[in-house]
């Protein structure tokens, strides 16, 4: 995976719509983590029963399996786990994984 030329692709086709807030901007923020064919969305915020830490809170994780041509979508549900994203749960382009994530139509992404 193209390390650079990814991060300008989610920023272009994601965080460019899911920014927070300018507001908010010093203390919320956004970041993916991509490791080997996984990328993982998520956001940094002020814990609020803990004044002056951060908890990262996970959006999302798309898998790459070149194999089958396919990227497969993950949500994290209540009990921490990642799970297979409702339907669609496989795109094959990393392009219409951050759409279907976008839009959220089950609610699972943010809520």
């Amino acid at each position: 995976m193209n390390l650079p030329g990814t991060c300008r692709f989610i920023e272009d086709a994601f965080w460019s719509r899911h920014r927070p807030p300018l507001h908010l901007r010093d203390r919320v923020r956004e970041g993916q983590r991509i490791t080997d064919r996984t990328i993982e969305l998520f956001i940094v915020r002020p814990a609020l029963s803990r004044p002056g830490e951060h908890i990262e809170e996970s959006i999302a994780k798309i898998r790459h399996l070149p194999g089958l041509g396919v990227w497969r979508i993950f949500w994290k549900r209540a009990d921490g786990k990642w799970h297979r994203y409702l339907t669609p749960s496989e795109v094959g382009t990393l392009a219409e994984a951050l759409q279907i994530i976008d839009k959220d139509t089950n609610g699972c992404f943010f809520g």
